[in-house]
């Protein structure tokens, strides 16, 4: 196959027989779905099912989350002719990967919201497939968070943001994007002995006991530093990792609700997460994209590139191959 199989690929997200394999479909058409992918959700025959949350209660500062899984799906649309550089594996080719379309809820009952999304995910999860979820603000963590841990008991958090979202709220059905953690350590959905925050660069006193590797470590050390101290960190434990876009600094993603001057670079953040290879990821998110506020695109297209790394890693632990190439 080679790119002037574009004259004969379109629509592969309704299309498309294999769900494995590259394609070569023009990125400027067709209908959109994440990576080209198929729309489905019978996952029978799938190993992984990629779905989006557009959901924004409330953000601390620009609203408009709840479009980011639709932006995030046209940016991945650059990504689908060809594996990952660096990785020495082609995910869109070993993993069966299927787009299980979007969360539905009804918008005007919000305290629907957490259980509607629970529901999804374990739709996702009893269907055997795993699962890696686009925001939406960062609360939907939580929901999806409750899913994976009832299949898997309490996970490890890795979790990439500018704020540690800890903030203390007792509240559990109050719907915050910046209490869920806390709320995840209180319930007993994560361990934060073996959790890890990585580009903290905002204030909160308490952090529950999860480590936390600022943006000013991340900025003075290298990134396969920084990837060692997560694994020593998580060990073997299970884990979920989780991706808030404003870990980024605003140069390099604008498009987010509550931008944080100091944060990684892109470069830093690929190299980081490609450099975690082995940790045992049961799942993942990429949250807070807020397209509406950069009209490069730049913000989504980080987001894409977060959900193939998340795809990657997922894949990583349930293969035999060499490692991720210098």
């Amino acid at each position: 196959m080679a790119l002037q199989d574009a004259r004969d690929q379109v629509d592969n997200a309704f299309r498309r027989d294999d769900p494995r394999g590259l394609s070569f479909e023009n990125a400027f058409g067709g209908a959109t779905s994440a990576f080209r992918r198929k729309y489905t959700r019978d996952l029978s025959g799938f190993d992984l099912a990629i779905t989006g949350v557009p959901f924004d209660q409330a953000v601390t500062h620009r609203p408009g989350a709840r479009f980011g899984p639709r932006a995030i799906r046209e940016a991945s649309a650059l990504q689908p002719f060809d594996p990952p550089y660096g990785w020495g594996y082609s995910p869109l080719e070993e993993l069966a990967v299927a787009d299980y379309g979007d969360c539905g809820f009804d918008y005007a009952r919000v305290a629907d919201f957490p259980g509607a999304l629970r529901d999804h995910i374990r739709g996702i999860l009893e269907q055997g497939a795993g699962c890696i979820a686009m925001g939406g603000d960062h609360y939907v963590s939580f929901p999806v968070l409750q899913a994976h841990a009832e299949k898997h008991g309490p996970l490890s958090l890795i979790h990439f943001d500018a704020h540690s979202d800890t903030w203390p709220d007792d509240d559990m059905d109050r719907i915050d994007h910046g209490t869920m953690f806390y709320k995840a350590v209180k319930t007993g959905v994560i361990d934060p002995e073996t959790s890890v925050q990585i580009g903290i660069r905002t204030v909160n006193p308490d952090t529950m006991g999860v480590t936390t590797i600022d943006a000013r470590t991340v900025h003075e050390a290298v990134p396969g530093e920084v990837a060692q101290r997560i694994k020593d960190v998580v060990g073997d434990r299970k884990c979920y990792l989780t991706f808030d876009i404003d870990c980024l600094d605003p140069a390099f993603a604008p498009g987010t609700g509550t931008p944080v001057w100091g944060g990684l670079s892109s470069g830093q953040a690929a190299a980081i997460l490609r450099d975690l290879a082995g940790i045992d990821l049961v799942g993942g998110d990429v949250v807070e994209v807020s397209p509406q506020y950069d009209t490069t695109g730049a913000t989504a297209i980080a987001g894409a590139h977060v959900v193939m790394e998340l795809m990657c890693l997922w894949g990583w632990t349930r293969r035999k191959g060499p490692g991720p190439q210098a």
